[in-house]
């Protein structure tokens, strides 16, 4: 008995001796970040602003990995099945951390498979129409729907998206109807928009910019607290009227349940510097984002809120997964 407890206590210090040592030479060998959408979107370009920044800090190289489909969950069970060493981590977009969960009471993975590490950017989305759809305004829109019930069609990247809910949420602030038209992914949205098959999307800015900058789409509104700086003209949807309409995305890194809270917080402080630093929100904002750094306690609390937020939502617009 006392022979196995000695053995114990070895064990236990051995291991408080490994952590430490393990996280000092962390890390060895490049580090893979998995994102669980296509190329092109802006969970895409935050993972790879992020990654570019971040690889000379940790001294080496930061792989950005697309796996996208399932509303996230492929990406979310790669991670989570990973080992807990820091050399898998996940790029993870709001829409698909918040909202995926309460479409299905059968979902892959659940929120204490991850911890998180630290906030990137934040997005809010921007409500798009098409080029000749006969409204400049959000009333003007509101108005037009009401005159029209059930004419109007907003394209989403898929059923339980943060589009769809958007745009149920923006139905139930408005009192419209709105026809739901879910695509597979916000590129094959943004081309049927393009091409005058739908009139309007939500979503964040990025992938928004060229065309709205060569007059192809019209922005009605920011669907956050303030405007963005890169469309300081665009009015919020509460300065429209509507205040009842927020839905800001975030991208955030996390890393699976059980990596050492010292490589944590290696990670978190590395995050950090690239986020708050000059070039980092340049770029950012130029995209139509806002660089916008979160410790994980944060973090975590925005995850509980936004749960709480959406859920009210998805709840009284009956939304389901597909």
């Amino acid at each position: 008995m006392h022979l196995a407890r000695r053995h114990f206590i070895a064990l236990a210090a051995a291991a408080a001796i490994a952590t430490p040592a393990l996280a000092q030479d962390y890390p060895n060998k490049p580090v893979t970040l998995v994102v669980p959408t296509a190329a092109g979107g802006t969970t895409d370009l935050s993972a790879r602003m992020l990654a570019q920044a971040m690889g000379p800090l940790l001294n080496q190289s930061m792989v950005v990995d697309n796996k996208g489909g399932g509303n996230g969950a492929i990406a979310a069970s790669i991670v989570k099945r990973a080992v807990p060493d820091g050399y898998t981590l996940l790029l993870q977009y709001s829409g698909y951390h918040v909202i995926s969960p309460l479409l299905t009471k059968a979902h892959q993975w659940e929120q204490g498979d991850f911890q998180p590490v630290a906030n990137v950017i934040s997005a809010p989305q921007i409500i798009v129409v098409r080029e000749g759809l006969p409204v400049k305004t959000l009333a003007e829109l509101i108005a037009y729907a009401k005159a029209n019930p059930g004419k109007l069609n907003y394209a989403s990247s898929g059923n339980g998206s943060l589009q769809h809910v958007t745009g149920a949420m923006l139905e139930q602030q408005g009192g419209i109807k709105m026809v739901h038209v879910p695509y597979k992914g916000t590129g094959p949205a943004l081309q049927d928009l393009l091409g005058g098959q739908v009139d309007l999307t939500f979503g964040t800015a990025p992938p928004f910019m060229p065309h709205i900058q060569g007059g192809k789409l019209r922005v009605l509104a920011v669907t956050g607290k303030e405007r963005l700086p890169s469309l300081p003209e665009v009015p919020t949807t509460a300065e429209a009227g509507y205040p009842g309409v927020n839905a800001t995305s975030w991208f955030a890194l996390f890393a699976p349940a059980g990596v050492p809270k010292a490589i944590v917080d290696k990670l978190t402080a590395d995050a950090r510097s690239v986020v708050q630093s000059a070039a980092f929100k340049k770029k950012a904002e130029e995209q139509g984002a806002t660089a916008d750094y979160q410790t994980p306690a944060q973090l975590g609390e925005r995850v509980k809120a936004d749960l709480a937020n959406w859920a009210t939502v998805v709840k009284s617009a009956k939304i389901e997964a597909e």
